[in-house]
């Protein structure tokens, strides 16, 4: 009796899908620095011979970068592949930013929808928590803190809808976007009420997904962002006429 060849995989092949699980599955982020060699091969019940040649795999596919001396790093080349060419177009050409708010409606009320239904016990705690940062950020007034936690908060939403294709999507969106986030809150603070606003649709979204109510997420998130989009669009409406004012004042 002939038998067919049993392919073993490598020790080293092994322990690569399991980091790349890791870093799909957002436990390793871009930026983040990956725990020291003697470490991981003590997790891995492996030799650090095994657990080199691993890392040097991942170094060779653009997935982490090791530093002499330094260690090893998540690179952020998942989201950049996608971002790249077009944070450097969004930059250029501002008209682009409305198709950007449209694609982030259709892609984050599909991801609250998903979160609703499948955020673990875990998630609901990160959430909370970035949701009472987010609150937090509101009352000091300071920008840069108010757009990143509303970055953190709309990226551990993308983790909670459990698909790593649209969690890194997000990701990668949300980072192409978050100078133009920050643009967008500094303008919409410019009226009083929006801040509430905003805050409130927030809640909403987070509530929903709390209360594992996926049509309600949906379209709590589909809302927020409708928000924004009409009143950003009506803000520069307001700017163009007064720009046309002021010329005419000044021709006289």
């Amino acid at each position: 009796m002939s038998h067919l060849p049993i392919n073993v995989p490598r020790l080293a092949d092994a322990i690569v899908r399991e980091l790349e699980a890791s870093i799909l599955d957002g436990v390793y982020k871009p930026g983040d620095r990956l725990p020291p060699e003697r470490q991981l091969a003590d997790e891995f019940g492996v030799s650090r011979a095994s657990l080199r040649e691993a890392i040097k795999q991942l170094s060779a596919r653009g997935m982490v970068d090791s530093r002499q001396g330094g260690g090893t790093f998540v690179t952020d080349r998942l989201e950049r592949s996608f971002s790249g060419p077009w944070e450097e177009l969004l930059g250029q050409h501002v008209d682009l930013r409305d198709d950007v708010l449209e694609f982030r409606r259709m892609l984050e009320g599909e991801v609250a929808a998903l979160a609703a239904v499948r955020a673990t016990d875990a998630d609901r705690t990160r959430l909370a928590q970035l949701f009472a940062e987010l609150e937090a950020s509101y009352a000091t007034g300071d920008l840069v803190l108010q757009s990143t936690a509303d970055v953190a908060f709309h990226s551990a939403l993308a983790d909670a809808a459990h698909n790593v294709l649209l969690a890194h999507l997000t990701t990668s969106l949300l980072g192409m976007l978050q100078s133009n986030i920050h643009d967008n809150i500094a303008n919409l603070f410019n009226i009083k009420p929006v801040a509430s606003d905003l805050l409130a649709q927030h809640r909403a979204i987070w509530h929903a997904i709390d209360g594992r109510d996926p049509a309600r997420a949906r379209a709590a998130a589909e809302t927020h962002l409708d928000f924004v989009a009409n009143t950003l669009a009506a803000m520069r409406v307001e700017a163009r006429r007064v720009e046309r004012a002021t010329r005419r004042l000044a021709a006289q």
